[in-house]
């Protein structure tokens, strides 16, 4: 009774895990990712910044902290900011659609510096404009001006009127070209930046900027999105201790204009004060004009700098006044104090020496006024006081990648994963259920197990449901089936030859288990692998994968295992039928190793194509490896592609791809537009181009962009993984069955790959970090089919001591090709479901795997084998058993063993089973030993028949028979192993 308690306990333990299950699923939010709800993902590059010269594991985790503070501040719900590599930072922001406003708030350094500003100034700049309250000299006003009026720049706005007055530069090129003729200064701890930095300008006048400022000279000639930048523009170097800063021209009211062309200026980079001195910064009003301003009080250390700074600037202005002069007139004379915030002057007070003679006592608080008077300036000083609550990154932030997702499309890609992932199970339960018929039933009731527990771990976690995640829990579908098929087609062999109800379904999952053990490692190891490696959408697909086979092994093995053992003895299961294992089955007699040079001939054809392919079209790859942006707009008003080809060249953006393609919620007026040299920055630009001219739907925006350098790392992530997957996958192959087992392991592998390039390659089909993942994982679950085929030549080999090993794998070959091509159409049907009914996210997952099952089981039949078989063969052992069959066979070896040694080897089953049987049921083995007394009563002279001690005679010379003939095999196979 034992087994029997054993198996309710089982039962009684899944039910519970299923109605505990039932009420998460109904307590819990599912968590789903930007691709399901809609939001923006921003990736960050860390770069050093001040006097730092490389980015540390700590600045990167400060920095997270910081944003993480910053995100709160705007409000987003259950935001995800996540460490991604070795200095990068992964962004999530559920729910927003002003990307630049977010990409602002968030991922802006928010150095802050404060400049005694005349000192600072350089040449011409401090002869114009150093000097207050004096007329600048004629000579260098006139050259000022000639330079703002070759720039194209009007000088007689009263806006630029102030920049030149104040020393500007029309444009970055001659404040840089004057920036670059200052001396370094060497190991500079006072400087905003310890390092040079270059700036990329165009050769032609009037010089326009084309990047900067970098920290290498290298990142200046490829854009965030890959765009390759002229190599004959001319790069300046900026050297540490100077540094350029930039100006908006203001209005007679001091409000800034952001949609003018700045001035700008070089500056001695000697800052009095930095952000890091500010305390309780906030958003108030000035108390004259109720303009917003932003206070803050100042550190102990901070007060001291900013009451001495304020000091010589007053000291300097009385300098300067004959007399005693009043407010009105010291101001004319004042010297002023910079606010620059991320090399961008937010303000430019003067201290007057009048009001404050002694300078600007900081006990009772500062103030950054002027520039927030504009219609957005209230905003402006709410988000800097933000910026200055939270404090400063520690480190500078490029921008590498951002995707921008509307939430009417993650709706609709929600809708399509879920109808794909319904669909698909209901296929694979179909099939079950025509295939297996009872025992199909049972896998049925394990897979509605597997999916309430699966999907409440979903939730528990919590796990991110993202596109990708649907995929591979689709997958698991297939994965949790293929475990019961293994064990069925076991159960139906056992059946099939004479067993017992109980003694079939015991035998079945012994033998079973480590078969299905082996597989589901394999899986397991790709799928950590890829978690390790891969991007942050492909890490769901991977975790999701992960816990669903560690699921499925609970639902498909053990809780079917404790149901069928429940019910062996039941009338449901006295029928061979029932079972789908009526008759003798599909027996396959085909010499697969004798046929091999055929299938070899077949893949190096099929390999020559897509070699061909290759060398002529190549690979399409996405921008996840080329870099680039891909954006998709729903207009209200129709157009064509010429159409919005030219709004966008109108702004400004060319060398775009467009195509008009057609979508279930936004009709026929959608159009995708792909460029490699649209930054990141200038997605807003092309989305109010669109928005202007034709009118975008409402949620009908989503944008990608992906910099070559984050392009680069999944490109090398995509490389690792495939490596340390082949090494894995070998690795455990080697130490689970034979070393030698791995190479053809390898070989099946690298045809694989070759083919599914050679697919992609004629067909055209886009490459991503997505493909990638799908089709590694494929590579570890393909191997399912080899190790079914290895498992059963493992078994037959020590069961099979005189056949030649093409013998052995023919035979095990036709042992388990049926539950081989069962297994990978069971996956098929889940898969067809993704590439028919799932978005275009899961197309491109379905196609990769669907690719990959289809090779995979090609090459796990017709390849790894017969690899396995030509090496094998030439083992001495095998060479001599060769030898001798073909001696006695007239000089050929049959495609499959004699009958004598298939009757051994039904022979070696029967007694297997019948242990099994025994270990099971105690019970019954008690009974049948009560039977064995009382025929051994019956004794010749006891009154027994003596026809009965006959029959025991004859039993027991059988046994004797059997007993040697058995040792006999032991002893041979013995000799067989020192041989070897």
């Amino acid at each position: 009774m034992g087994s029997r308690r054993q198996h309710l306990f089982v039962l009684l333990f899944v039910l519970g895990l299923v109605a505990v299950s039932g009420l998460v699923i109904a307590g819990k939010e599912t968590k789903l990712g930007l691709d399901l709800q809609g939001g923006l993902e921003l990736v960050y590059q860390g770069q050093p910044t001040g006097t730092a010269t490389s980015v540390s594991g700590q600045d990167i985790e400060d920095s997270i902290s910081i944003i993480e503070e910053r995100i709160n501040k705007l409000g987003v719900s259950e935001p995800e900011v996540a460490r991604l590599g070795e200095n990068e930072i992964t962004i999530s922001l559920p729910g927003v659609t002003d990307a630049n406003r977010a990409a602002e708030q968030v991922g802006s350094t928010a150095q802050l510096y404060y400049y005694d500003w005349e000192p600072n100034l350089i040449g011409p700049e401090r002869a114009i404009g150093g000097h207050p309250g004096k007329e600048a000299p004629p000579g260098p006003i006139k050259a000022s001006e000639k330079l703002w009026e070759e720039a194209g720049r009007n000088v007689k706005s009263e806006e630029n009127a102030r920049l030149i007055v104040g020393g500007a530069y029309p444009n970055a090129y001659d404040a840089a070209l004057l920036a670059s003729e200052q001396t370094p200064v060497e190991d500079c701890t006072t400087c905003s930046v310890a390092k040079p930095r270059y700036y990329l300008f165009e050769k032609a006048d009037p010089h326009k900027l084309i990047a900067g400022p970098e920290l290498t000279r290298k990142d200046l000639y490829v854009s965030p999105t890959g765009e390759k930048r002229p190599k004959s523009g001319i790069v300046l170097e900026v050297p540490a201790g100077t540094v350029l800063v930039s100006e908006y021209p203001q209005d007679a009211e001091g409000n800034f204009d952001e949609t003018a062309q700045p001035g700008w200026w070089a500056i001695n980079d000697e800052p009095a004060l930095s952000g890091n001195d500010i305390t309780n910064p906030e958003q108030t009003y000035a108390p004259t004009s109720n303009e917003p301003v932003v206070s803050f009080n100042l550190t102990g250390d901070g007060q001291d700098a900013f009451q001495e700074v304020t000091r010589r600037i007053a000291q300097r202005g009385q300098a300067q006044a004959i007399g005693p002069v009043g407010p009105p007139e010291a101001a004319a004379l004042s010297g002023h104090f910079a606010v620059v915030l991320d090399n961008e002057v937010k303000s430019r007070p003067i201290v007057n020496f009048s009001e404050n003679p002694d300078g600007i006592d900081a006990r009772t608080g500062a103030q950054i006024s002027g520039g927030f008077g504009g219609p957005n300036g209230l905003n402006e000083a709410q988000e800097l006081a933000t910026t200055l609550q939270i404090g400063s990154l520690p480190i500078n932030l490029k921008l590498i990648s951002e995707t921008q997702v509307s939430a009417t499309l993650g709706s609709q890609a929600l809708h399509d994963g879920i109808k794909a992932g319904i669909i698909g199970l209901a296929l694979v339960i179909l099939f079950l259920l025509l295939y297996y018929r009872f025992l199909g039933l049972v896998a049925s009731v394990a897979l509605g197990a597997y999916g309430v527990i699966f999907f409440a771990l979903i939730k528990l976690i919590p796990i991110t449901l993202t596109l990708p995640g649907i995929a591979g829990l689709v997958l698991t579908i297939g994965v949790a089936a293929d475990s019961n098929i293994v064990i069925f087609e076991r159960i139906k062999e056992e059946v099939r030859a004479g067993r017992s109800m109980s003694s079939a379904i015991a035998a079945g999952y012994k033998r079973g288990i480590s078969t299905i053990i082996d597989a589901n490692v394999v899986t397991l190891l790709t799928a950590f692998i890829l978690f390790v490696l891969a991007t942050a959408g492909v890490k769901g697909f991977a975790f999701t994968l992960g816990v669903g086979t560690i699921t499925s092994l609970l639902t498909a093995v053990v809780f079917t295992q404790a149901l069928l053992g429940s019910m062996s003895r039941s009338r449901l299961l006295r029928s061979p039928s029932a079972l789908g294992a009526g008759g003798e089955g599909r027996r396959w007699h085909f010499d697969f190793m004798g046929a091999s040079r055929w299938f070899f001939s077949m893949s190096g054809v099929i390999l020559l194509v897509g070699g061909f392919a290759l060398a002529s079209k190549q690979l399409n790859f996405g921008i996840d490896f080329e870099s680039g942006t891909r954006i998709t707009a729903a207009l209200q008003q129709p157009t064509d592609e010429d159409g919005v080809r030219t709004a966008l060249e109108s702004a400004g953006v060319s060398g775009e791809e467009v195509q008009q393609v057609d979508d279930p919620n936004f009709g026929s007026n959608v159009f995708q537009i792909q460029s490699h040299q649209l930054e990141p920055d200038e997605v807003k630009g092309a989305e109010t181009a669109l928005a202007s001219e034709y009118g975008i739907v409402q949620d009908g925006f989503e944008s990608t962009s992906v910099g070559p350098t984050f392009g680069q790392q999944v490109a090398d992530s995509a490389l690792k993984a495939l490596i340390f997957s082949l090494l894995v996958i070998c690795g455990y192959v080697a130490l689970r069955f034979d070393p030698k087992f791995a190479v053809p392991v390898l070989i099946a592998i690298f045809h694989d790959i070759l083919i599914t390039a050679g697919v992609y390659s004629l067909t055209g089909k886009e490459v991503s970090s997505g493909t990638v993942a799908a089709f590694l994982t494929i590579l570890g679950y393909s191997i399912y089919d080899t190790i079914i085929v290895f498992d059963r030549i493992r078994e037959n080999v020590p069961r099979m001591p005189r056949a030649a090993f093409s013998q052995i794998v023919n035979r095990s070959m036709s042992e388990v090709l049926t539950r081989s091509l069962a297994t990978s159409f069971s996956t098929l049907l889940a898969v067809s479901s993704l590439l028919i009914f799932g978005g275009p996210t899961l197309q491109d997952f379905a196609f990769a795997m669907l690719v990959g099952i289809a090779s995979g089981t090609y090459s796990s039949i017709f390849i790894a084998s017969p690899v396995l078989t030509a090496w094998k063969e030439r083992e001495p052992g095998f060479v001599r058993r060769r030898l001798r069959i073909a001696e006695g066979e007239g000089g050929r070896v049959p495609a499959f063993a004699d009958e004598i040694e298939t009757a051994k080897l039904a022979a070696d089953d029967e007694r297997e089973a019948e242990a099994v049987v025994e270990s099971e049921e105690p019970e019954a083995e008690a009974e049948a030993g009560a039977v064995a007394t009382a025929s051994r009563t019956a004794e010749p002279g006891n009154g027994g028949d003596p026809i009965a001690s006959g029959d025991g005679d004859a039993a027991s010379a059988e046994r004797r028979q059997r007993n040697a003939e058995r040792r006999a095999r032991r002893q041979a196979r013995r000799k067989h192993g020192r041989k070897r």
